[in-house]
């Protein structure tokens, strides 16, 4: 553990010694975040090349698929097996008849194990790099999802030890992780001091495991009573956990030792789906704060944080069995879950709203879905033919949730001389409070009148955040209303636009349909000019022709007559010829 710090001595801190996120002193470094500190989405920047490089950091979250072997009862009745794992190409097959129709659906994960994997395996492969991520300053995630009686508290919890101390090889995630970071902060002979939170959620109430007992009231009822906690939020939109004791730990003993004891408060039933039913969400925290090697004189230290999520499962109660309060339960068990597939579903399908609000699980899980943390679901699922409506559900939210994207960042490195004046100050500040107990110096009301309070109070938070919610709703309702304004506006005034040239066009086009009707009586007018004298054309053109015909008779009897004529002719030659050469002759005579 860290020297010099003498509060690591004391064997039981409050949640408030994790440092204020808005206290800043010393070299300036941020202290790292309380249990589930879940700060709010930030704007997107309209920068490309920002945006890029966010695009870059994005992890999607890891998704692992395991399915439990059939219960002895079931191979006893010899119920049909529907699912079938393939581990190496990492997939799950679903064979099962609808209206005597054969339907194969193949879902694809990150890694698929059957019902013959061992706790160690799937450790090994799909947890033990989380772990390594926790050591490096990580905030990560591990939460096991499923129908009631798939596995989940077996897998998150399993075996604890053995007598001797050891593992069982029924030892789930949460006591390997514990190992697994003792054993390498131990290889590494690292300084760290380590702290750890059990938190259960139950009918919507966040109550505390590991805090200890009232030993005034033990009756069986009342020894169910655990600490409440108050669920808020801080100005910065942070979720905190008001009234969660942190146990600091320092070996894995101590923390087996932690997790039996809450585990053993933790709410259980027996329905008939499952022998010892959780009726209650869990989350186990494991804050880890590790020294680095010091640059110069000032010592950093870096924070990692394990959330390990063991939710309860979702039931049918008609299938269940549950009466009365267990049916309440299951409703309320219901709900969250709900919530939950619709935060996934929002998240995947980049919505505007996401409902994180509408239930206290969503708002615990808040930055593990869409957040800065790395996460990892577990689904469970049970390979019986009676329980394939709820196992195609969970394969659905499984298959749904691996395209939800993180954003990764390491939890910011603090100075040890920044942590330790904070936690000397909240020493004082425990040192006043007992101070005053101890003179009679505070107030004192009684107890009727302290649970009034304390209940008007819980109600007034409720209603505050029913109408932070409903404020929400009706912002994201306006926001939605308004972009619809404005798209109409923007539409209505394209038709608008769309309207004035076209009335233009109309006008235009009604200009030129009557210079079109103009030149249209012109033209038939001209036609009709046309018409006529074409008619009388061909009045002329027939007169003509009678008058040729009429002109090429005569051209005929006055060719005749030139023939007649030129016969006359060429006789009157011929006679003067003659006549001639009678006067020659005659004269010849006379002479």
């Amino acid at each position: 553990p860290l020297q010099d710090s003498a509060v690591f001595l004391n064997r039981r801190s409050i949640m408030s010694f994790t440092p204020d996120v808005s206290r800043k002193s010393g070299v300036g470094v941020i202290p790292s975040p309380a249990p589930f500190f879940t700060p709010r989405p930030e704007r997107r920047r309209t920068d490309s090349f920002a945006s890029r490089l966010d695009r870059d950091k994005e992890v999607n979250v890891q998704v692992i698929l395991r399915c439990r072997p059939l219960s002895e009862e079931e191979q006893k009745s010899n119920v049909p097996r529907v699912i079938s794992c393939n581990e190496l190409r990492k997939e799950a097959n679903v064979l099962h008849s609808v209206a005597n129709k054969q339907v194969d659906r193949v879902f694809t994960f990150d890694k698929v194990f059957g019902p013959k994997a061992q706790q160690r395996s799937i450790y090994d492969q799909a947890i033990s790099p989380i772990v390594h991520e926790v050591l490096e300053g990580f905030s990560c995630t591990v939460f096991a999802y499923g129908q009631t009686g798939t596995g989940k508290t077996y897998t998150m919890e399993g075996g604890m030890r053995n007598k001797g101390g050891d593992l069982p090889a029924e030892a789930g995630v949460i006591p390997r992780a514990v190992r697994h970071i003792f054993e390498t902060l131990e290889a590494q002979n690292a300084d760290y001091s380590m702290k750890v939170t059990f938190l259960e959620l139950y009918n919507e109430e966040v109550t505390d495991l590991l805090a200890q007992d009232d030993s005034s009231s033990r009756s069986s009822e009342d020894s169910k009573q655990k600490k409440p906690v108050s669920l808020m939020e801080d100005g910065k939109g942070c979720v905190v956990l008001r009234g969660l004791e942190e146990e600091v730990v320092y070996s894995a003993n101590d923390i087996y030792a932690l997790l039996e004891r809450g585990s053993s408060k933790r709410r259980t039933a027996d329905t008939l789906l499952n022998k010892r039913s959780s009726r209650s969400h869990s989350v186990f925290t494991i804050t880890v704060h590790i020294k680095e090697e010091s640059m110069g004189d000032e010592e950093l230290i870096k924070c990692g944080k394990l959330n390990l999520v063991d939710l309860a499962g979702s039931e049918n109660i008609l299938r269940s069995g549950s009466r009365d309060g267990r049916a309440r339960e299951a409703g309320e068990i219901n709900k969250s879950l709900l919530t939950l597939g619709r935060v996934i579903n929002a998240l995947v399908e980049h919505s505007s709203h996401i409902p994180y609000r509408d239930s206290k699980l969503t708002r615990l899980l808040r930055d593990s879905l869409g957040g800065k943390t790395k996460t990892c679901i577990i689904a469970t699922i049970s390979p019986s033919a009676h329980s394939l409506e709820e196992t195609l559900s969970t394969l659905d939210y499984a298959y749904r949730a691996k395209n939800i994207k993180n954003k990764p960042e390491a939890n910011q490195k603090l100075s040890k001389a920044v942590l330790l004046k904070d936690l000397y100050l909240e020493l004082e500040r425990m040192k006043e409070d007992v101070r005053a107990a101890r003179d009679r110096n505070g107030i004192y009301i009684a107890q009727e009148r302290y649970a009034q309070e304390e209940a008007e109070k819980k109600a007034r938070i409720e209603r505050i955040e029913q109408l932070e919610n409903d404020l929400n709703l009706t912002e994201s309702e306006a926001s939605k209303f308004r972009d619809l304004y404005v798209a109409e506006k923007e539409k209505l005034l394209d038709v608008e636009s769309d309207l004035k040239n076209c009335k233009r066009n109309l006008e235009n086009k009604n200009k030129e349909l009557l210079d079109l009707k103009e030149n249209y009586i012109q033209v038939i007018t001209k036609l009709n000019e046309r018409e006529a004298i074409i008619s009388r054309m061909k009045a002329s053109e027939t007169s003509l022709i009678d008058h040729a015909k009429g002109l090429r008779s005569d051209l005929q009897h006055a060719s005749n007559d030139i023939s007649s004529l030129f016969t006359r002719l060429d006789q009157k030659d011929k006679l003067e010829s003659e006549n001639q050469s009678m006067l020659l002759k005659f004269g010849s005579q006379l002479d």
